[in-house]
This record gives structure tokens, sequence and C-alpha cells, in this order.
């Protein structure tokens, strides 16, 4: 390696004038780049709710609708309001009570059951339900949506799954960049107090920085990723990869005291030495975002590629462009060095050897519980209730549910050919289902004493195309909840009852699959994640039994980070006990890898066990603290900032996983490998001293050398 590193010295002013000039194409990329707000988009494809989905869009030309509630109107201006409302672009229809017939027809021809369900009487309120011919996340139909509300007044509040995303894509919008500014600011902060120069977290930023933008310019060959990848990629990057470019930086100045004057010779060497050592420590991160991949619900797989697309570009910026950059700012770095602010940690290794049957029985005590309490968290799956209550999304739900007691709306797809009569039938039990407030198909909507010559063509259009029916199911309930998802089992079991190929879709239903399959996903990537880093443990470290000791290590410190939410009544996103084991694992297992490396070594030159362990702990909990230190500024300050519950909840519980890692593998594993000392030299290569140095090591000892 030492060659590619004094090619890197010699070729730093192309590789900085290339690397500035492959930031066109990716900021090009970065900016043709589609970002999907819509979760449920991310379900598998051949499930039942996502082929009625596709059903729905290609029979009838719908592929989303949603609610609006419109308050202190009278029937002619709604009338009026529909008709704007068709004129608006990839609206399909608008249905309301008075769609039903002609408005010259008295309304109590209509039914009764269409009557209250679609308007309050005592509030003058009133319900129209707008029909889209795209998909429920697609641009044209968020497009369409803020059209629809520069058309209304506050007295028309616009709800449903589309409303919801085009509320979070415009905070997204709106808070994306201060994500990266607050990660990159606190980061700095910290990196000003912890190394020796004030001027080098600037240089670190800029070359990480660079690393994140082609990260993102290359997803543009995926088409589109999740408004949560495109949250969380920059500030994940930026935290999992500084501590390459903090490696190189020690490197380097070590180098510049075995060379002096010859700086360049120095950091041929640190970029020699890094990548060995940056390489085989990015695998296990990698490792870690990769076993994302493993998740049916794909955006697991979506976030996982993105990331680890990340880190090797931050592992090959760390090695060309950071060195680069450090040699043509020499002058400057030099002029700004000062001493380190933080504490000198080097010291507590003796108290942690003294004490370890404490730490050890620690972990025993505390394992079991905080097991316990991450596999029963309370999780949530509805989006709308943790988005600012100001969002009009969230003020038309509540619209919906106070005026109306009205949560989700369900889409029944049935066969066209069904008796009228069995059709009824069918609409009568669904209304009898508890919290169905009411269920509108063909039947329902015109009654028994609207003639069929009557029904306006284009409300036969929307509810029957001559090959599927459908019926909007009106629920008490809202969307995740137990009580729904209850409801969605009592329908299916009805409509199936009467016709075999019938679907029930909608936001409830797809939701409820959700829930289904993320909790088989839990299972799946926690698995997978802890065989593919236990390998490669095995393999780096040549041993059976650390892989072992590292991964439970590093586990319990996620047991505890995930616990923690069970003890206090924190109620968690569904996507964060997916990923967040996963990613805690394999971004601070490098902690322990670290530490292991020390201890390996001292062993190796004939140390003792406590004094192994001692001089590993005094030697690598500086470089850990501050690397955990870093991760901690770079997603704390997001998840305080982000007013989107998901992605606030998700950087909290990164930032506290890295300090809980942090004191884990401080305190806990020092006493592992003490009270496994004997297996781990049985078990492992390397461990054990040379004879010349275990015969040095006993004239030491007996005061003859």
């Amino acid at each position: 390696m030492i060659r590619f590193g004094k090619k890197v010295v010699k070729f730093r002013i192309p590789i900085l004038v290339v690397s500035v000039l492959l930031l066109i194409p990716s900021v090009i990329g970065y900016l043709q780049t589609r970002i999907n707000y819509d979760i449920l988009s991310y379900l598998p494809e051949d499930i039942e709710t996502m082929q009625g989905q596709e059903i729905l869009l290609d029979e009838f030309g719908t592929g989303a609708f949603s609610v609006c509630v419109v308050s202190g109107m009278e029937d002619k201006d709604i009338s009026v309001l529909e008709e704007e409302l068709k004129e608006v672009d990839h609206v399909k229809d608008v249905l309301w009570y008075g769609s039903a017939a002609d408005l010259s027809i008295p309304v109590e021809l209509l039914p009764g059951d269409l009557k209250d369900v679609l308007r309050n009487a005592d509030t003058g309120s009133s319900l129209l339900i707008l029909t889209f011919d795209t998909s429920m996340s697609a641009d044209e139909t968020l497009l369409a949506i803020e059209e629809i509300r520069g058309l209304t007044e506050r007295n028309c509040l616009l709800g449903g799954m589309s409303a919801v995303v085009t509320d979070i894509k415009k905070i997204c919008n709106s808070e994306a960049v201060m994500y990266v500014v607050i990660a990159a600011v606190l980061s700095a902060l910290v990196l000003g107090l912890a190394m020796d120069s004030f001027l080098i977290p600037a240089v670190f930023l800029l070359s990480i920085g660079m690393a994140i933008v082609y990260n993102l310019g290359t997803n543009r060959i995926a088409g589109e990723i999740s408004f949560i990848t495109q949250a969380l990629a920059a500030v994940l990057q930026l935290a999992v990869t500084m501590d390459y470019s903090i490696f190189l930086w020690h490197s380097y100045e070590e180098n510049q005291t075995r060379y002096p004057g010859d700086k360049k010779r120095a950091m041929a060497h640190a970029i020699s030495q890094t990548v060995t050592s940056v390489v085989g420590s990015s695998i296990t991160t990698i490792a870690g975002f990769l076993a994302m991949c493993f998740m049916t619900f794909t955006l697991g797989m979506d976030l996982g590629i993105v990331m680890a697309k990340g880190v090797v570009f931050g592992v090959i910026g760390c090695v060309t462009i950071l060195p680069s950059m450090v040699l043509v700012f020499d002058k400057w770095l030099e002029k700004t060095k000062h001493k380190p602010l933080l504490p000198d940690l080097g010291k507590i290794g003796g108290f942690v050897t003294k004490h370890y049957p404490v730490f050890i029985l620690l972990f025993l005590v505390i394992a079991g519980p905080m097991f316990y309490a991450q596999n029963h968290n309370q999780v949530y799956y509805d989006l709308v209730g943790t988005l600012p209550k100001d969002l009009e999304s969230v003020a038309a739900g509540d619209a919906l549910e106070e005026e109306f007691h009205m949560g989700a709306t369900h889409v029944i797809l049935a066969d066209s050919s069904l008796p009228k009569k069995k059709a009824y039938q069918m609409e009568k039990e669904l209304q009898e289902v508890k919290g169905v407030k009411a269920a509108l198909g063909l039947d329902a909507v015109t009654g028994p004493l609207v003639p069929d010559a009557m029904v306006p063509e284009h409300i036969r259009e929307v509810l029957d195309n001559g090959t599927y029916q459908m019926i909007y199911v009106l629920s008490e309930y809202k969307t995740g909840t137990d009580e729904v998802n209850a409801q969605c089992d009592a329908i299916r079991h009805i409509v199936k009852r009467y016709d075999k190929t019938a679907m029930l879709i909608g936001e409830a239903p797809c939701t409820q699959d959700l829930i289904t399959i993320t909790d088989r996903d839990f299972k799946i990537v926690n698995a997978a994640s802890i065989v593919l880093i236990f390998l490669i443990i095995a393999v780096v470290l040549k041993s059976v039994s650390l892989p072992v000791i590292l991964v439970a290590v590093i586990e319990f410190a996620i047991f505890i980070n995930m616990g923690i939410p069970y003890y206090t009544k924190t109620v968690l996103p569904f996507i964060a006990s997916i990923v967040i084991g996963t990613i805690q694992l394999g971004a601070t297992v490098d902690y322990a890898i670290l530490m292991t490396n020390k201890y390996k070594r001292e062993r190796s030159r004939g140390a003792g066990k406590k004094e192994a362990v001692t001089a590993a702990l005094n030697q690598s909990l500086q470089s850990v603290f501050v690397s955990a230190l870093s991760f901690f500024a770079a997603t704390f300050g997001v998840g305080i900032y982000s007013s989107i519950d998901m992605i606030s909840s998700l950087c909290m519980l990164l930032a506290r996983g890295a300090i809980v890692s942090l004191l884990v593998v401080a305190f806990v594993l020092p006493a592992m490998f003490l009270l496994f000392d004997r297996l781990i030299l049985k078990t492992s290569r390397g461990f054990q001293a040379e004879p010349s140095a275990r015969s040095e090591k006993r004239l030491c000892k007996q005061g003859i050398l």
C-alpha cells in the first residue's frame, strides 16, 4: 500500500482538481433524483393490497383519493367548488352527497345513510371525496393537492394520505439542508475540542462533504430514494466515516516524528496505514447497512444500499481527497495547532481492571430487563399522528374525527357481475361491522328511491366500470390502531364470502400489512447483521471466541438503547426497531475491534492479562471517545431540530446508541477480556507471545533486564 500512498502524494493536485470537477455531475445527479415521500409504496408488490391499488389505477383510472372537509358553505357553493376541483389537472372526480343526483332533486330522496355520513346537519359541514388519476405519491398528485389548496380557503381542509405526503415533502424541503448544517457544525465543535488544530475540522468536513455529494449524486442510478434516506444519508455518512479522517490525521502526525522534515513521506506512510486499517474497519459498517437489504419492506434496501455506498465513498475520499487537502493546507494547519481541550481519558484502565467483577455483575443484571424491554416497546405506524398539528392534513384529520367521527377510509374492489341483491346485502353486512360508519357502493349512494335513469353517469363510472365495482368503507378508527386492524379482518371475512376475488385496499389495510411484514423483517435483519458481522470479526481477528464476545457486548448496548423507551413510555416509529440495531451494531462494533487489536498486540508482546487490558483501554479510549462524541453530535442536533418525529426519533436513538456503546466498550468489554482471557488465548491466533518476548518478560520480572 505504500506505493499507493506515494502515488496519492505525487498526484495530490490532479486529485483535488478531478474531485472538484466530479462535484458537477454529482450535483446534477442529486437534483435529478426523485424523492419518494410515501412509505407505503415500499411494501412488496405481490401482496393483495398493492395489487389492488394497481387494479384500481388500471381499471378505474384512480390511483389516489383524498377527503375534503368543507365548513360553512351552502350546497350551491359546494356545487361551484366541485366544478372548480374537477378542472384541476389529474382530479378524476368529486363525490359528495349532492353528486348522487341533480341538486334540483329533493335531498330527501337521497339515502339516509349518505346524508348522515357526508353531511353534518349540526355544524353544516360536508365531506367531498376527491379521486385522482395518478398514484398516491406521484408528483402529479402532489402538485394537484397544492393547486387544490390554492383554490380553497381554510374552511376547506384536505386530508388523506396524498395530502399527508404533500405536507411531509414540504417539511423535508425546508429542513433537509439544516440537517446537514447542524450535523456539520456540531461535529466541527467536537473536533475543534478534541483535535490539535482548529482548522483540521473544516478540512475533514470539506473532504467528507465531497464524498457525501458523490454518494447522493449516484443515487440518480436508482431513479429515486425515500425521504428518510434523503434526510439521514448525509448525517449518517458524516457520523460513521469521521473516524477514518481522524485515523489518517493521527497516523500522519505519528509518521512526522518518524520522518522529520519529510511530510510527503510521512503522508505516504499514513495513507498506507490508513488503507489497511480503515478498509478492515469499514467492512463491518458496510455489512451492517447491507443487512437491511434482506428486508421485504424495501425501504430497508433503499437506506442500506445508499449508506453502504456512502461508506465506500467515505473510505475512498479519506485516502485520496483528504491527504491531498492536508498537504495543500499544511501551512495553515500548522499555524492553527493547539493542545486538545478535551480531558485525557487514557488513565482509567487501572480502575476498570481493578473493579471488573462489578461490571460483569452489571452486565448480568441489566441484560435481562433490557432485552425484555426492547421486545415490548410501543410502536406507531400512523404518520399523521406524529406530524406538527398546524399542518393542513393533520387539521383535516382532526376535523374528520371531531365533526364526522371518522378516521380511515378503505376501498373494496369486488366483481361487477355480483348480483345486485348480493351486493346490497354485502354492503348491509359491512355497515354492521364494529366501527364502520358507512359502506358507500353504487347501491348505497343511489338508494332505492332514485331511478337508475336519474343516476349521473359519472357516479356510475366512479363506482362501477363493468368489470369491478368499488365500495368506499368509512371507518371510525384511525390507521395503525388495533381496532382498525380487527375491522379490516372482519371486512375481509365478509367480502370473501360474497366474492373470493374481492380485495380490501387503502391506507389502513396497507398499514396492517406493514405491521406484519416489518415484524418479520425485524427478526431477519437482526439475524443477518449479527451473522455477517460475526463472520467478518472471525476472519479479521482470526478467532472463534472474540466474535461472540464483541457481538454480545454491542448487542448489550443495543438492548440498553432500545430498552430505555419501554421504561420511559416513549412510543417509537416502526422503522426504528428494524434499522437502529443493525446500524448501531455495524457502526460501533469498530470501537470494540479497536480495543481488541490493542489488547491482542499487548498480549502478543508478553504482557499479562491485566496489563494488556489496562494498556488496551488506556490507548484506545480517547479515540473511541472522540468517535462516539462526534457520532452523537452529528445525530443529536438533527434529532432536536427535525419536526418529523420519524426522523427525529431515529436520530435521537442513534445519538444515544453511540454514547451507550462507548460506555459498554469502556467498562464491560475489558471485563469480558479479563473473564475470558484463557478462552480467548486458546481459540484465537496472534495472542500468544513469541518465545523471545516471553523470555524477555520473565527476565524483566526477575530484575535481570
